[in-house]
């Protein structure tokens, strides 16, 4: 099969956020977009994710190669610390641009949403909105025509759950669709798109959360009853990130087995 018929990456370099956590959506996107030929810069913020971001970083080693991967720790809330992101991950490939990026950190907090204090409702917000903007505008000037953008959102903004979590997605969504028009004006031709994940299994699901899900949202898939799996989160970033989703931009699309907040 040709290149032209595939989903070949070959030559393209991508950022990844939140993907130090070797059985999270983030690590499985880097795997993912790497296997098909992408460089891929995996990020991560805590210390104790360190150990964690070397077996990302091994396992995709072991199916693209020496060379396709750099692990950058760093924060990803302020202008400041997404300019660093993206100078290291260009230093660390010797390249000149940066062709793919998936805004995939998160953070939510598991306090009620009105008791939650003014610290727990900014770092949300940080994370989930302001960050993103930030790296969307620290990674544009390096981003040639055709360049991929995908956030990665949340049934959450939809369904009226997680108030502060679901709004803070639900601003995402918001600037998606928004910034599709400016990133696709003056020939750049950048796409930018938001997947939606349902209920993913990772181990930042905890066993009560767990338990209230599959008492609610399980019921509400219709593709299978079954919770996600990283991977079918993965495969459809890598959809988005190729040349052939060229006429999709300032979508927020369900990934999610059906559910939805209809």
């Amino acid at each position: 099969m040709s290149t032209t018929d595939s989903l070949s990456l070959a030559g393209k370099t991508a950022i990844i956020t939140g993907s130090g956590k070797e059985n999270g959506i983030g690590a499985a996107i880097a795997l993912a977009l790497a296997r098909n030929g992408a460089r891929v810069a995996i990020n991560y913020v805590s210390e104790a994710t360190a150990p964690r971001s070397l077996k990302v970083a091994a396992s995709i080693e072991e199916v693209a190669g020496k060379g396709s991967v750099v692990i950058i720790q760093q924060d990803v809330t302020t202008p400041e610390g997404t300019k660093k992101l993206v100078e290291k991950a260009i230093e660390g490939f010797g390249v000149d641009r940066i062709d793919i990026l998936v805004n995939n950190a998160a953070w939510a907090s598991r306090e009620p949403a009105l008791t939650m204090g003014r610290e727990s409702v900014e770092k949300t917000f940080n994370t989930c909105v302001l960050g993103p903007l930030y790296l969307i505008q620290a990674t544009v000037p390096h981003m040639p025509q055709g360049g991929r953008i995908i956030n990665v959102g949340s049934v959450a903004s939809k369904l009226g759950i997680e108030a502060v979590y679901g709004a803070a997605k639900a601003a995402m969504d918001a600037l998606t669709y928004s910034l599709a028009r400016d990133l696709g004006s003056d020939n750049k031709r950048i796409t930018i798109n938001t997947v939606m994940p349902g209920p993913v299994l990772t181990d930042s699901l905890k066993d009560e959360e767990f338990e209230m899900l599959k008492e609610g949202l399980l019921n509400l898939t219709r593709a299978e009853r079954r919770f996600g799996t990283v991977q079918d989160i993965a495969d459809s970033v890598l959809l988005l990130a190729n040349e052939k989703s060229r006429w999709i931009t300032g979508e927020v699309i369900s990934v999610s087995g059906g559910i939805t907040g209809n």
